[in-house]
């Protein structure tokens, strides 16, 4: 969970985020996911395109949906996936009841694009006492429940991205020191 206050520092975000996958059922407003997407799309861009667009999904019952047909999918193509996806019960989005998909029309720099937008949405989150996770596994069953989602067929699911209130305090985890290949 994150640990900085509303009025943190970029620096204080960045050390306390940690992905949550425990939510309780308070319900994050929409003003609030407004205010995550405002700061997404202040994410640097490559020629300032800003390729990406938002779906954001808070119906308990669409999400269940997504997460059921996102098991299978993730555990034909993971071969070595969590036991958990072979569980009927487990929600890969952990109980949260928003989930907010960044997506882009596929070109040379747009996937990097939303990622710095998912990481500014992240770090914002974070300051916000709010909680995220990245679903990864979720990206196929995404994709393939576009008109579901009223994503165009042009567009490209890139970034899901869990959103609530932790229901307990998660610690970040600890990172590797930096490989620094070359310093000349």
């Amino acid at each position: 969970m994150c640990m900085a206050s509303n009025n943190s520092s970029a620096i204080e975000s960045i050390f306390s985020r940690a992905s949550v996958r425990s939510y309780s059922e308070e319900k994050i407003s929409r003003k609030t996911v407004e205010g995550l997407l405002d700061a997404a799309v202040r994410a640097p861009s490559a020629m300032h395109l800003e390729p990406w667009a938002f779906v954001v999904v808070s119906d308990r019952e669409l999400l269940k949906a997504l997460s059921d047909r996102a098991k299978p999918l993730f555990l034909e193509k993971l071969h070595h996936a969590p036991a958990s996806f072979s569980d009927p019960d487990f929600d890969v989005f952990h109980g949260a009841g928003t989930l907010i998909v960044i997506c882009a029309k596929p070109s040379t720099f747009s996937e990097a694009d939303c990622w710095l937008a998912a990481e500014n949405l992240m770090l914002a989150a974070c300051s916000m006492g709010i909680g995220t996770c990245v679903i990864g596994s979720s990206v196929d069953a995404i994709n393939l429940s576009k008109t579901e989602l009223g994503i165009p067929a042009e567009f490209e699911a890139i970034a899901p991205i869990v959103i609530g209130y932790p229901a307990v305090k998660t610690e970040p985890s600890s990172r590797k020191t930096p490989n620094i290949l070359a310093w000349r």
